[in-house]
């Protein structure tokens, strides 16, 4: 796996140019995040150098969310200009597929409007993580679900969400940039549940209008914690009062989470 090196992609030409909109999913363990770096291989600086070297010009990515390493998507959504007005996007979907494919594939390529940004026109994402729940590990699921051995009680872990629905300071949960001083961090939740899959696996699904970083994996951490009987679902509540990242504990790791879906 190669490195992106913005130094060797020619510069970008002058005139028109389209915005173009992929649907993009991944498998995120051998990637250091989405966001561009330059010493470690991440799914933008990959998905960056193959889209130059299909389009034989530069290529400036925005993605609707900078997922963490390790972290999965099936519905990250990326903007980006094409200077090629007559390109052929179902050729570049399969260049890149082949090229990058299966840890990173293109679902669906299309032109969007002039003023549509992967991140900024977005009006909410919906994120899943799955957990599984025997008392043995799963070779088959293990890069993409928690394993957690001791029994689960999910009617706890539902009634701890109820606590996360609407517009709340989530502090207490997201990670704060290094650094700074603790500031609001309000999110509107519109949607937490826990679904069995009953086949072992338990799902929790979340949409917000936005979220801040390693929030979805600090709420995981306490809901299971809530699930073992390590704490009680009132506890949540206070949680988000506390407006401290360490009322809320260990994180949950990152291989269960999944971008799922960005809401237009």
């Amino acid at each position: 796996m190669t490195l992106f090196d913005p130094a060797a992609v020619a510069a970008a030409p002058e005139g028109p140019s389209l915005r173009v909109r992929l649907t993009v999913a991944y498998d995120g363990t051998d990637f250091r995040g989405f966001a561009v770096q330059k010493t470690v291989p991440t799914v933008g600086g990959v998905l960056t150098e193959a889209l130059s070297k299909v389009l034989g010009h530069p290529v400036e990515l925005t993605c609707a969310g900078r997922t963490d390493a390790g972290v999965h998507a099936w519905g990250q959504v990326v903007s980006f200009d094409c200077y090629d007005e007559d390109v052929d996007l179902e050729l570049v979907q399969r260049s890149i597929n082949k090229m990058l494919g299966p840890p990173i594939v293109i679902r669906d390529a299309a032109v969007a409007a002039h003023d549509f940004n992967a991140r900024h026109s977005a009006r909410g994402r919906r994120y899943r993580y799955t957990v599984l729940n025997t008392p043995v590990q799963d070779p088959f699921t293990a890069k993409t679900a928690w394993h957690v051995d001791a029994p689960l009680d999910l009617r706890a872990m539902q009634l701890a969400c109820d606590p996360l629905i609407g517009e709340h300071d989530f502090r207490s949960f997201c990670r704060q940039p290094s650094g700074h001083e603790p500031g609001p961090l309000v999110r509107r939740v519109r949607a937490a549940t826990w679904v069995d899959l009953e086949d072992g696996r338990m799902r929790f699904d979340i949409e917000a209008n936005a979220f801040c970083q390693q929030m979805v994996r600090a709420l995981v951490g306490v809901l299971v914690e809530v699930g073992i009987g390590k704490r009680r679902a009132g506890e949540v509540t206070g949680i988000l009062r506390a407006g401290n990242r360490s009322a809320a504990g260990q994180l949950a790791p990152p291989h269960g989470l999944c971008l799922w879906e960005v809401l237009y």
